[in-house]
């Protein structure tokens, strides 16, 4: 089946299911931040909102046996390929219920269960996995959630050529520049790469523009950003625009509204869990790395 033809006989239900893992990931980081400022999330945290249809559109496109590696800001990766929000959640918080026994915090999240073999704090090496994957005709699909910033400084200003999408061609790696604040134009670019991957025509470069809501982690209040550009990006919110393509759709407002409530009580009780669950006692648990 195409791209087309699998857009084409998407019913409205399955985009508003992807709108709910959106909301799912967006209430998740208001969590993350209020909690973060209550003391209960320890060490940093990079938070994704306003970037949500990135990793649901992606995710959307891949299958269950497929492998997922992200960086830092890798919450909503995690839970748009499947990790349950009560487990990570946990993790955030250091306790023995999270995914990875409360051991990894914010920064190391990996969840092989689901596929994920990592979020990590490390961006380097772009030009060498474009070449290594090339060379090798690997299956690979990268995406690149450009928000325009590196930490605080503007990407325009640092960037020669301006853009990602034109360093591809370098290896004879095809590539598209996406609305990543439109989830439909992300599913679909993902879609077009994931057959390409499948067929042989190995790897794919995504440059997925969007823009966080947040500053580039606690310390960070991001005055930096222009209020017009600010105002600008956020009139153009993935959820809003998701909910407008909808009632476009025909969904009806009681069903998101069905939706959103069900998703807020999903996080509800995945704080109130996490909340409730002991810390690991290194005392009684020997690093399971190392574990004989």
């Amino acid at each position: 089946m195409t791209v087309d033809e699998q857009i084409d006989t998407e019913s409205p239900a399955a985009y508003l299911d992807r709108y709910g893992h959106m909301l799912l990931i967006r209430l998740f980081e208001t969590e993350m931040q209020r909690l973060f400022l209550k003391g209960e999330v320890h060490g940093t945290t990079h938070l994704c909102a306003g970037q949500e249809a990135v990793p649901v559109g992606v995710c959307s496109a891949l299958e269950t046996g497929d492998y997922l590696a992200g960086t830092y800001r890798g919450h909503g990766h995690a839970l748009a390929k499947g990790t349950d929000p009560d487990a990570l959640l946990a993790e955030m918080l250091g306790r023995t219920t999270g995914v990875c026994g409360g051991r990894a915090g914010s920064m190391n999240v990996i969840d092989i269960d689901h596929g994920l073999v990592g979020c990590f704090g490390i961006v380097g090496y772009f030009h060498e996995c474009l070449n290594f994957a090339k060379v090798l005709g690997l299956p690979a699909i990268y995406v690149c959630e450009n928000n325009f910033y590196g930490e605080f400084t503007p990407m325009l200003k640092v960037t020669a050529g301006g853009d990602i999408t034109s360093r591809a061609a370098a290896y004879g790696i095809p590539a598209r520049t996406v609305d990543g604040n439109d989830l439909w134009a992300v599913r679909e670019a993902a879609l077009e790469a994931v057959l390409r991957a499948r067929a042989g025509g190995g790897p794919t470069l995504l440059e997925c523009q969007t823009y966080r809501h947040h500053g580039h982690s606690k310390a960070d209040p991001a005055k930096y950003r222009p209020p017009e550009e600010v105002e600008r990006w956020l009139a153009r919110d993935p959820l809003t625009v998701a909910k407008t393509r909808l009632y476009d759709l025909g969904v009806s407002e009681p069903e998101l509204a069905d939706v959103e409530q069900a998703t807020r009580a999903r996080i509800d009780h995945a704080v109130e869990a996490a909340l409730a669950a002991p810390y690991p006692d290194p005392r009684a648990e020997s690093p399971t790395e190392y574990a004989p």
